[in-house]
């Protein structure tokens, strides 16, 4: 299959709508326009242009956004046997991506005697939704985290250093130096009034209740906390 496989169906589908349709106008794969019955040949409307691709890469995605020089109504055509994503998640992002550039994207199937087309997305003007719960949640991170110990861009989420992991590491430090205590004296003792959740729910594996309300650090605590000493240091 070829790109230009694509431009008959696409041709019939845009003629059906009562456009004017044409290939390959100087840099666009297609442009279709309504034209006023006058010779001025005044359009009715901003043309149509669409940029075929086998497949939806970066190349695709900013041809399209060059074309939004010429018209607002621009889309990525893409044929059907090409599958947009390997999972729903990745599928959701390019979908919000082309959203957020303001590009549509129209999925094409030549293999059909009439051809078939389908507009999954139109492109508009994108108003970005903020989540407040997000925002929240980013702040209170950033303004819990003691210091700057993570090398922005090198961390996984598994070797990050959160404000949680360091509430954990300063809990598990006074157990590993006082041996088992009452979580009410640890948090009193630290100033973490979270203390008590931490131990309870023991998220990292690192502290273990020996009677009602007292805990204590577990070897793999111990192996824990030392082993982020050193990648903190």
């Amino acid at each position: 299959m070829k790109e230009s496989d694509l431009y008959l169906p696409l041709k019939k589908f845009l003629e059906a709508q009562g456009y004017e349709v044409k290939g390959e106008v100087k840099d666009c794969d297609v442009m279709a326009v309504r034209i006023k019955d006058n010779k001025d040949q005044e359009l009715d409307e901003e043309p149509i242009i669409v940029e075929f691709k086998m497949s939806i890469n970066l190349s695709v995605v900013l041809q399209a956004v060059d074309r939004l020089a010429l018209s607002p109504r621009v889309y990525i055509g893409l044929p059907k046997q090409y599958k947009l994503a390997s999972n729903r998640n990745r599928k959701r992002k390019i979908l919000k991506l082309l959203k957020m550039l303001g590009l549509g994207l129209i999925i094409i199937d030549p293999t059909v005697n009439t051809g078939s087309v389908d507009v999954i997305l139109e492109p508009k003007e994108y108003q970005p939704r903020k989540s407040k719960n997000k925002i929240k949640q980013h702040l209170k991170e950033f303004h819990t985290r003691v210091g700057d110990p993570n090398l922005g861009g090198a961390s996984t989420m598994k070797g990050r250093v959160t404000a949680y992991r360091q509430r954990s590491l300063a809990i598990g430090e006074y157990l590993k130096e006082n041996g088992a205590t009452k979580a009410s004296i640890v948090a009193e003792q630290i100033q973490e009034p979270k203390a008590r959740d931490i131990l309870y729910k023991n998220y990292y594996g690192w502290f273990v209740k020996e009677s009602r309300g007292i805990y204590t650090i577990t070897p793999q605590g111990i192996k824990g906390i030392a082993d982020w000493q050193k990648q903190i240091s």
